[in-house]
């Protein structure tokens, strides 16, 4: 069983998981935060939000393998489809039962939430296939960076929030920021170790299009500002002190910054890990810190 199992685990990249549940797990604080939380919802938000990572990150595999992309000077992950663990048709039909699988489930935040929960659904499973594949890929034109903002920050927060309130606010809102902007950095670092493949097969990331040195500095202004905007909900009195507590993860942000300055290729693997990490525990602390902040 585990033979079988093993191909499948690798394929699901658990280490990417972080960047599905860290925005739930922020929404469903500020949800109980705010007197609002529901388990239910809650629950199925972050059941969605993991097939989702786990479809995405299995047409990935194969829609890089059939467009030539993953080759034999891949630096990253093993490729399940490249290196012939799966065949491309089993890769295909597992994404297409992930994705059901997380359809089925989201019919419950549809009865709970409406049309919203619906549409964003729809178009989270369409962005996680043409993330990749489809006839304009959004990971091969440069838009990666935007659709990952946007649909692990404020489609992920909010929706999550909204699933459990019925209503948004802007306080919701601003969580979903760094939560989107440290999404975007464990992409960066990816597009970076692989920018010379990148390159070479002609799959133009946004780190191929802004260069190395660009790419490095986006990597530390997506990081800087993730750390920027506690500070300033407790510099205007909006906050207490206590929302100061996603700052415990900067002497985890240093060393990856680090990274990104000195290493290249494989040893990247280990930073994009690592800013998984860093984005799971910047989010318990933002979690934790609006509870607290929100107690009589």
């Amino acid at each position: 069983m585990n033979l079988l199992l093993k191909p499948w685990i690798l394929a699901s990249r658990p280490k990417t998981l972080p960047a599905a549940s860290a925005p739930v797990i922020v929404g469903t604080a500020i949800a109980l935060g705010d007197g609002v939380f529901r388990w239910g919802p809650a629950l199925a938000a972050l059941i969605c939000a993991l097939l989702i990572q786990i479809g995405t990150n299995l047409a990935n595999d194969v829609f890089d393998f059939k467009k030539g992309t993953d080759t034999e000077e891949r630096t990253g992950p093993l490729r399940v489809t490249q290196a012939g663990l799966l065949t491309p048709n089993q890769v295909m039909w597992g994404m297409a039962a992930v994705f059901a699988l997380a359809f089925i489930i989201g019919i419950y935040l549809i009865i709970v939430g409406g049309w919203p929960i619906l549409l964003i659904g729809v178009l989270s499973i369409l962005s996680g296939i043409a993330y990749t594949g489809g006839p304009y890929p959004l990971g091969y034109n440069g838009l990666g960076d935007i659709f990952v903002f946007i649909f692990f920050g404020p489609v992920a927060v909010c929706g999550t929030y909204y699933v459990q309130a019925l209503s948004l606010n802007w306080t919701v809102g601003l969580a979903s920021i760094p939560m989107g902007l440290l999404t975007t950095a464990i992409l960066v670092v990816n597009n970076l170790r692989d920018l010379p493949t990148d390159r070479k097969a002609g799959k133009k990331t946004l780190a191929v299009r802004l260069g190395k040195k660009a790419t490095q500095l986006e990597y530390l202004l997506l990081v800087a500002v993730s750390f920027i905007i506690p500070v300033s909900l407790w510099v205007s009195d909006y906050a207490s002190f206590w929302m100061l507590l996603p700052l415990l993860a900067i002497p985890w942000a240093i060393p990856l910054i680090k990274d990104i300055y000195t290493k290249q290729g494989a040893p990247l693997n280990i930073t994009l890990a690592g800013t998984g990490k860093l984005e799971l525990l910047y989010g318990i602390g933002y979690s934790l810190g609006y509870i607290l902040d929100k107690l009589p």
